[in-house]
């Protein structure tokens, strides 16, 4: 009989709190030659979620690809988890996913039957966004590592990116924060098994149903907050579209355990790099640290956060609540006339 095995003990980062700094990346990126096409609506140099390239005046095609250490022990849980995430940079581009391909890294000592579960965990998300898995690539490594390369399609006149919003929007989160600090806790024996599994259940949610009510709405800018976290991931927004977000730190979603741990110093690694990247784009003022920590905490298939016109937010917040319950309304885009990118109220 095959032993049972904890994936999250082979990995030494978990999920997207592996991804590189915002700051570094954009390091490495510095210098690199980009080519020009007309048909490239979105390319690497926008810090988008994914590329968008033209293909006819009505169809463009959404690519993506996205792959990290195990989050959670449970093989299953976590190809569903890094398959969810994959598909979210899809869904925040306004696209609809239709084709993916495996990314997967596994050491020799990993069990076939969790690299079977691991792979089923992909497919039946996968099968589960109306997309398919056609293949993929396979290596062997010291770490286990998961994720797709997602192809999906969306109209080139309705592409959302994270440089649009525009002053008057408000802002939505569709999922609450907190994952990365405690699954963090978790891997410490810390996190009560009820919390975790609330945890995992929102990162294996689709942001699907976000996507169908946002597209019905003049929404100006999406982006998917995941490894940058919260304050990472709208200061992109708030530099790409030259604006200003106003956030209200009592209305953003932040489960009181995750809270309760940042206040012991139970923090990812990725929080560290979040804060040192954004920190001097952020006006906190007197906002409790532990809470600054929550939204500088790298996000696992974390939800989407929404520009939409002022006109249509009550709406779109009524479309929200039948099928996203866990979507807030968090904030509000102003005009940016110098200071700091992001205001925490």
């Amino acid at each position: 009989m095959e032993q049972e095995i904890k994936l999250t003990k082979l990995a030494s980062c978990a999920g997207c709190g592996a991804k590189v700094g915002a700051g570094t990346l954009a390091r490495l990126l510095d210098g690199l030659e980009v080519h020009t096409d007309p048909n490239l609506l979105v390319g690497f140099d926008k810090s988008d979620d994914a590329a968008v390239y033209r293909l006819s005046d009505d169809l463009a095609l959404v690519q993506t690809v996205d792959f990290f250490p195990p989050i959670a022990d449970d093989p299953y849980l976590f190809g569903q988890i890094a398959a969810a995430n994959a598909l979210s940079d899809i869904y925040a581009m306004g696209g609809t996913p239709k084709l993916a391909l495996n990314l997967l890294c596994i050491p020799k000592s990993m069990p076939d039957s969790a690299v079977h579960d691991l792979l089923r965990g992909g497919y039946n998300k996968v099968y589960e966004a109306g997309a398919v898995i056609a293949g993929g690539h396979s290596i062997l490594d010291e770490e286990p590592k998961y994720g797709l390369c997602v192809t999906g399609f969306v109209h080139p006149d309705k592409v959302l990116t994270n440089a649009g919003a525009q002053p008057g929007d408000v802002l939505f989160l569709t999922k609450p924060l907190g994952a990365g600090i405690l699954t963090t806790a978790a891997k410490a024996d810390l996190c009560p098994p009820d919390v975790l599994d609330a945890v995992f259940a929102r990162m294996t949610t689709l942001n699907k149903a976000a996507r169908d009510a946002m597209v019905q709405f003049r929404v100006h800018a999406c982006t998917d907050v995941t490894g940058f976290g919260l304050l990472g991931h709208g200061l992109e927004m708030a530099q790409g579209s030259s604006v200003q977000l106003q956030l209200n730190v009592g209305a953003l979603p932040l489960p009181p355990e995750a809270l309760e741990f940042a206040r012991m110093g139970i923090l990812p690694e990725g929080m560290y790099r979040n804060r040192k990247y954004a920190e001097a784009f952020v006006a906190a003022d007197s906002v409790p640290l532990e809470v600054q920590d929550a939204l500088y905490d790298p996000q696992t298939s974390g939800g989407l956060l929404i520009a939409v016109d002022a006109a249509d937010a009550d709406a779109l917040a009524a479309e929200l609540q039948k099928t996203v319950p866990d979507a807030r309304r968090i904030g509000t885009v102003s005009e940016f006339a110098g200071g700091a990118r992001v205001i925490l109220r």
